[in-house]
């Protein structure tokens, strides 16, 4: 048998009337005229198959049906009043769920503040963090799995990604404590021409490992890379061993290892860029709300968007 839909209109009504039980007084709580109101509970009772109301002189009172079907109607008034407002918060960008991508380094640097304030901001949204070199978090944005994600320096063109940068900070070079080049409170980068070398791999981010090896180039050589790790904290390990030294992020010094010195690098504009990235024209409200929380970052460099005025780009 097929149920009846039941408008919710006539079911405010009927909870209204049932909890006045006077036409008059439930008509003027609703703002109508009691004719409307008496045309709405005969529409209802039609369509439940039994009346509702006992219609007494000077009296109204509620049917054993009207009784059952009280909590089912107050049920229902209040669910749609949690859907509205819970709908009225999505769709303002105060309430949902936001999926974050990042670098793994940013959880040394950018992530923690920006989380910090977000959470702050939009204390109602959900946020699911998933930590993700920089190539699955730009195939992750296409691919709609993450809204936003957080890496080092986008690539130079995208038709389907916005970039902005929200962070610039220079290269260090990583040595092993007992390295002669770490008695030295800043290395030039030719000095490492004829060290092995231990990198990310360029798979995982290869804008980032161009910019580093871009660098040794413009410095007079290509590193002679013998050792690939896919996190920074393997990298400074491996460095600690002795296999080799590595160019990276500054931030990678909140690494602490006792075998490991972390020395500045010259030329000083040697430095690499943070940015963040979503899709283009996404409509998702909570992505205005995590861009403005990421302008309250500290950074070295413009925090202006882009699409395509970024160089180079890479994992963190």
């Amino acid at each position: 048998m097929e149920r009846p839909e039941l408008p919710l209109p006539q079911l405010h009504a009927f909870v209204v009337l049932a909890e006045e039980l006077h036409f008059g007084r439930a008509a003027a709580r609703l703002g109508i005229a009691q004719p409307p109101l008496s045309q709405q509970i005969r529409r209802l009772e039609d369509k439940v198959g039994h009346a509702l109301f006992r219609r007494d002189p000077g009296r109204v009172g509620l049917t054993p049906a009207g009784r059952e079907l009280l909590p089912a109607a107050r049920h229902a008034l209040a669910a749609l009043a949690e859907g509205l407002t819970a709908a009225r918060e999505v769709g303002s960008g105060r309430a949902g769920r936001l999926r974050i991508g990042f670098a793994a380094s940013l959880a040394l640097t950018v992530l923690p503040s920006l989380l910090r304030t977000f959470r702050e901001r939009l204390p109602a949204v959900e946020l699911d963090i998933q930590e993700m070199t920089t190539t699955p978090q730009l195939a992750a944005l296409r691919e709609r799995t993450i809204d936003i994600g957080l890496l080092r320096e986008p690539p130079a063109q995208d038709a389907e990604l916005e970039f902005r940068t929200v962070l610039t900070e220079p290269f260090v070079a990583v040595l092993p404590s007992t390295h002669p080049l770490a008695t030295q409170r800043t290395v030039s980068v030719t000095q490492l021409a004829d060290q092995p070398f231990v990198l990310l791999p360029r798979a995982v981010g290869p804008f980032l490992y161009d910019r580093i090896t871009g660098l040794c180039a413009d410095a007079g050589f290509t590193p002679h890379v013998t050792q690939h790790a896919v996190e920074w904290q393997t990298v400074c390990a491996l460095v600690e061993t002795g296999l080799g030294v590595s160019l990276a992020p500054e931030s990678i010094r909140r690494i602490r290892l006792q075998g490991v010195a972390y020395r500045r690098v010259t030329p000083a504009t040697a430095r690499t860029r943070v940015a963040v990235a979503w899709r283009v024209n996404d409509p998702n409200p909570l992505i205005p709300g995590i861009l403005a929380a990421l302008r309250h970052e500290p950074g070295d460099g413009p925090g202006r968007s882009r699409r395509s005025s970024a160089r180079t780009a890479g994992e963190g």
